[in-house]
């Protein structure tokens, strides 16, 4: 048994005696945290959420559908506040020190080219995730764009992940999709700044 499935089970113990409401509200605090502010970043997300799904399988008291949607809401909401938190707050902390004026440079550079790959794909890092959002807003991504990434990545990450553990009792194969789809966007942030820079390298 893997380090991951170890963490899983544990969760999953003591996850299942808690009242619906609660167990809906945990998930989802926990899953802000981690996603929307700084300190949140060493909770484990990914395990929560496979054990999360675990438990609404094994138990009629949860509701998967509330759980995917507390979830999902969750995600989303998180990576809203810590782009916000980069715009607003940041960003000024940064500029008003000339230390910081290049790497304010270069992550408008960065974010302008590989935004959008990056939001969705640092969903499938722990630690990164909750750095990536704030860093967008410091960068001054793109809003719409923000948000298009963020609502892809909180939906493949949040539910998908959750979904995985849901199904996994059953449906061994399920875990194994959720893996490549984080793959895929893994390798789509990499294939895409290759060709960018390959790109530009000739102009």
């Amino acid at each position: 048994m893997t380090h991951y499935q170890v963490l899983a089970a544990s969760f999953s113990h003591q996850l299942t005696p808690l009242a619906p409401f609660l167990f809906y509200f945990v998930a989802g605090l926990v899953i802000f945290v981690e996603t929307g502010l700084l300190i949140g970043f060493f909770f484990p997300g990914d395990s929560l959420l496979f054990s999360a799904g675990l438990v609404a399988a094994k138990s009629h008291n949860f509701n998967v559908v509330i759980l995917l949607f507390v979830v999902f809401f969750a995600a989303f909401m998180g990576d809203q506040v810590g782009y916000v938190i980069g715009r607003k707050f940041g960003r000024p902390y940064l500029a008003k020190n000339p230390k910081y004026v290049k790497l304010v440079t270069r992550s408008e550079t960065f974010y302008e080219n590989y935004g959008w790959w990056s939001v969705v794909a640092a969903r499938f890092f722990p630690w990164i995730r909750t750095f990536v959002p704030p860093i967008a807003g410091i960068a001054k991504m793109n809003y719409y764009k923000f948000l298009w990434a963020n609502s892809l990545g909180a939906l493949l990450w949040g539910s998908g992940i959750t979904l995985a553990g849901f199904y996994s009792a059953t449906l061994p194969w399920v875990k194994n999709i959720s893996y490549g789809l984080a793959a895929f966007f893994i390798c789509g942030s990499f294939v895409s700044g290759f060709l960018r820079y390959r790109r530009n390298k000739r102009d």
